[in-house]
């Protein structure tokens, strides 16, 4: 068992690495708080009391940090009496079955499974339920009256997984790295190459992992034979004891890691001190030392690349690309339909009167867990059938959440993109007409930057999952001949530079090189080919207007309070900006925006949508069959400007994937029907020939990779 002072003293020498294998110059609109004062998610929960044995109603919701919090009901919520519950979500996985569950708690406890027609440790009062489960901590039940609830609460806890998982801070630039390359040479040193499903999280949960990971079966072993009851009870007095010593590992992790972190803060100075006066003997030194271990490793790392890792290089990545480009073509025709849809609504509804309204649900998009559904979708089927076990890759979850979190990047960056731009236009006063050709054009430069920023990020991924595949690998077929021989190039380094200069990595350094020219080579031609839509590196999109990122940030836009819009303020509605109890207001619209989630603003749906039709009585389930109907249209008689395309169509409240477009002859533009004499174009433009120096196809796709998350609870606690 690992004692944790030991994962902390081998976390604090590897305090001094730092490696960026692909820096990323593209500069790129971001907002910096997107969901500031915002509720991504609210409604009522069935959860499961295990220490009555009974269900009962909750109030729920997801705030902006992504921790899940319970409340005994909406008037306790709504009083600010404190939370029965907040849950992090890290490292929990999201079941919708109870047999999918018996079945891994049965798996956790040997001797445990239960004889047909015994009482299941879980009887559901639905058809729909949902847990979350996790190896270690206690595991939570509940249940929806309904499928549609059950997708929708599925689409939103995923969401809460996806960021939780993601919780080392990216710009911690030197700490992160230095803690993540620790906990992985730890395992290393116990013989435990691949990826780790468990590397999630915060630093304190990544470590309380580790422990419980060598624990767990200790615990098992001594403890299973002692418990006591039929097999049901005894599962549940397993959950219990395990959820208990992980919570006490935990605190003592916590303490413990702080305590490193403030030694390290005080011994910081003077190693930088050290570092800035001696940094060319250090480089000088680690040059010499990589020079002798390169030649002793090059040789056998090579034959080991060219026949073991070379040949499959091409099937990792196809395995890969293909799902994250349908991923990335679907954020880019969703954000096309969402704008497409608030400018027919703009249109129809009076210009500027309603622009606030909409642009306040359009700048959630990117949090929004029903309309991004449909793009995290694609990445379900990535598999490396024969490669993952070839690899040691324990499972595809890991690639496939960092992809879906480039995805809800690039959506946002192409939105906030969107928002300046536009918010830039409307200081010129456009009329009616004229923000119609403003939205539109503003769309086709944020599309072309999309394109443009969207592969550079897909391809940074590609590289990235490669190494994370194939080092470990690589480093596991070498480590008998060649670890054992590492202590001796110890003495090579001086004993000042020590703390700075460590043999291992110097050596993982120089295994990365011998690949890293085949990846390299591997992405470059994927960029050619045109099924995937990568730009080559050394192409310049001379129409992508490469001075958007020059637009300077400001205080982030209130759209519902520049431009009279209801959306601003959650639907408070009550008081106008220029009241002279502004204090009160701002606190008023903070909780009227608490209580009105991301979710719950767009159920009401847009009542004008391309593509919609009087007497149509259910919407169209995609892009192509929106553009169908486009088609359809145009065959038609026009409707004259003054009368509005009606939908009384239902916001989805669990989306289908859609469809890529149609490569063939594109549809008109929905808004050619409300201008008939305005050439208006609202197909998404695709690259060009023109643009990009090569022929690429029309269905192409878009790239993805990390969010920084804020830090949640730390830890799901019970009050």
């Amino acid at each position: 068992m690992p004692r944790i002072s030991e994962l902390q003293d081998h976390a604090g020498n590897q305090g001094s690495r730092c490696r960026a294998f692909f820096p990323d110059g593209q500069p790129r609109q971001q907002r910096r708080v997107p969901l500031e004062e915002r509720i991504v998610f609210s409604g009522n929960l069935f959860q499961y009391q295990e220490d009555n044995k009974k269900w009962r109603n909750r109030f729920s919701l997801v705030p902006h940090n992504y921790g899940l919090v319970l409340y005994e009901n909406k008037v306790a919520y709504e009083r600010q009496v404190p939370p029965r519950a907040i849950i992090n979500s890290a490292g929990y996985r999201i079941l919708t079955s109870v047999d999918q569950y018996l079945e891994l708690v049965g798996n956790s406890l040997p001797g445990t499974t239960s004889k047909s027609g015994n009482t299941p440790i879980l009887k559901c009062p639905t058809q729909f339920p949902l847990i979350l489960w996790h190896p270690f901590a206690r595991h939570y039940y509940f249940c929806m009256m309904t499928e549609a609830e059950q997708d929708k609460w599925q689409a939103v806890l995923q969401d809460c997984v996806r960021h939780c998982n993601n919780g080392i801070p990216e710009d911690s630039k030197v700490e992160g790295p230095a803690f993540t390359d620790a906990i992985r040479m730890y395992r290393q040193s116990k013989e435990l190459y691949g990826t780790w499903e468990m590397l999630c999280g915060n630093e304190v949960q990544i470590l309380s992992n580790l422990v419980m990971e060598e624990l767990g079966p200790e615990l098992k072993a001594e403890l299973a034979p002692r418990l006591r009851g039929k097999p049901q009870e005894r599962q549940r007095q397993w959950i219990q004891i395990s959820d208990a010593v992980y919570r006490m590992v935990y605190e003592q992790a916590e303490a413990r890691f702080q305590g490193v972190l403030s030694k390290l803060q005080l011994a910081r100075p003077a190693m930088e001190a050290v570092i800035r006066t001696d940094m060319d003997q250090i480089i000088t030194s680690k040059e010499h030392l990589a020079s002798k271990i390169r030649a002793f490793i090059l040789p056998k790392a090579e034959v080991c690349v060219r026949n073991h890792v070379q040949p499959y290089i091409p099937s990792i990545l196809e395995a890969l690309m293909v799902p994250t480009s349908q991923g990335f073509t679907e954020v880019r025709d969703v954000f096309f339909k969402e704008v497409t849809d608030m400018n027919l609504n703009v249109i129809n509804e009076g210009g500027l009167d309603k622009l606030g309204e909409y642009m306040e649900k359009l700048s959630q998009l990117a949090y929004h867990p029903l309309k991004m559904q449909s793009c995290y979708q694609k990445m379900e089927p990535l598999r490396l059938d024969g490669l993952q076990q070839r690899f040691d890759v324990s499972s595809t979850s890991v690639f496939k959440q960092r992809a879906q979190i480039h995805m809800r990047e690039q959506m946002d960056n192409a939105v906030y993109t969107f928002e300046t731009l536009l918010h830039q236009e409307l200081g010129k006063g456009p009329t009616r007409e004229e923000l119609c050709k403003s939205i539109q054009r503003i769309l086709e430069r944020v599309l072309k930057k999309y394109d443009y920023d969207s592969s550079s990020v897909r391809k940074r991924f590609f590289r990235e999952a490669l190494l994370q595949i194939t080092i470990p690998f690589l480093l596991k077929k070498l480590a008998p001949t060649c670890k054992s021989e590492l202590p001796r190039f110890q003495e090579l380094i001086f004993e000042d530079f020590a703390r700075f200069l460590l043999v291992e990595n110097t050596y993982e350094e120089v295994v990365l090189q011998t690949v890293m020219k085949d990846i390299l080579q591997a992405v470059k031609e994927a960029a050619v080919q045109r099924k995937h839509n990568l730009f080559r590196d050394s192409m310049v999109m001379h129409s992508s207007d490469p001075n958007l990122h020059l637009l300077a940030e400001g205080a982030p836009i209130d759209w519902g309070e520049e431009y009279g819009g209801s959306g601003g303020d959650g639907g408070d509605g009550s008081s106008s900006p220029g009241a002279p109890e502004a204090a009160t207001l701002s606190e008023k619209r903070r909780r009227a925006k608490q209580v009105m989630s991301v979710v719950q603003d767009e159920e009401a749906g847009l009542p004008f949508q391309a593509g919609s039709e009087p007497p149509s009585p259910a919407s169209p389930d995609s892009v192509a069959e929106l553009r169908g109907l486009l088609s359809q249209d145009l065959r038609a008689e026009s409707p004259p400007p003054d009368s509005p395309l009606l939908n009384g169509d239902p916001a989805q409240e669990s989306p289908l994937p859609v469809a890529a477009p149609k490569a063939s002859s594109p549809p008109a533009s929905p808004v050619q029907h409300l201008l008939p004499g305005k050439a208006v174009d609202l197909e998404p433009p695709k690259p060009s020939d023109q643009e990009t120096g090569e022929q690429v196809s029309s269905p192409g796709g878009c790239p993805a990779i990390h969010t920084t998350t804020e830090d949640g609870a730390g830890m799901q606690t019970e009050f």
